[in-house]
């Protein structure tokens, strides 16, 4: 099931604050939020720096996403909450193994 995965890297102290944001996107966004999953993780090794891993059926389906005006909205929000521009790694899923 090859699809496109997106990974968003930055500092933060406000994390709650983040996260919150971030369902409040999913809420507003309704059937129009493209994104079939999204998962949040801290870095054990370097405490208050995040990446976000946002899952998508495709490219295709994560420029659409990043065109909506709600996601605008919340990119702009998000720019007070961490520390400098985030940086964005766009991923091609070249495969996927289900372990268990």
């Amino acid at each position: 099931m090859p699809g496109f995965v997106q990974i968003m890297e930055f500092d933060t102290s406000r994390i709650g604050e983040v996260d919150a944001l971030a369902r409040q996107l999913e809420k507003e966004a309704g059937a129009g939020f493209l994104a079939r999953k999204a998962t949040t993780t801290e870095d054990r090794d370097r405490r208050g720096h995040y990446y976000v891993i946002v899952e998508f059926d495709s490219y295709e389906d994560a420029m659409k996403n990043s065109e909506s005006p709600v996601v605008d909205k919340y990119a702009a929000k998000m720019g007070e909450l961490v520390a400098g521009p985030p940086t964005f790694h766009n991923l091609d899923v070249v495969s996927v193994q289900e372990v268990g």
